[in-house]
């Protein structure tokens, strides 16, 4: 006799992996990596300080 299966627990089983592979996707299509986003810091907080020397108070 075979193993009685609950189809919708099935279906979920199967959206969640199908969304995980998505997301694992992208992440790697559009994730950012640390080096990227210390640079991109990096390069606002220097953008900042020289708007910030220029300033007339």
């Amino acid at each position: 006799m075979a193993e009685i299966v609950n189809l919708n627990q099935f279906r979920k089983q199967r959206a969640r992996n199908a969304a995980e592979l998505r997301a694992g996707e992208n992440r790697r299509k559009f994730g950012r990596t640390k080096e990227e986003k210390s640079s991109l810091q990096r390069e606002r907080e220097k953008t900042e300080k020289e708007l910030d020397d220029k300033r007339l108070e």
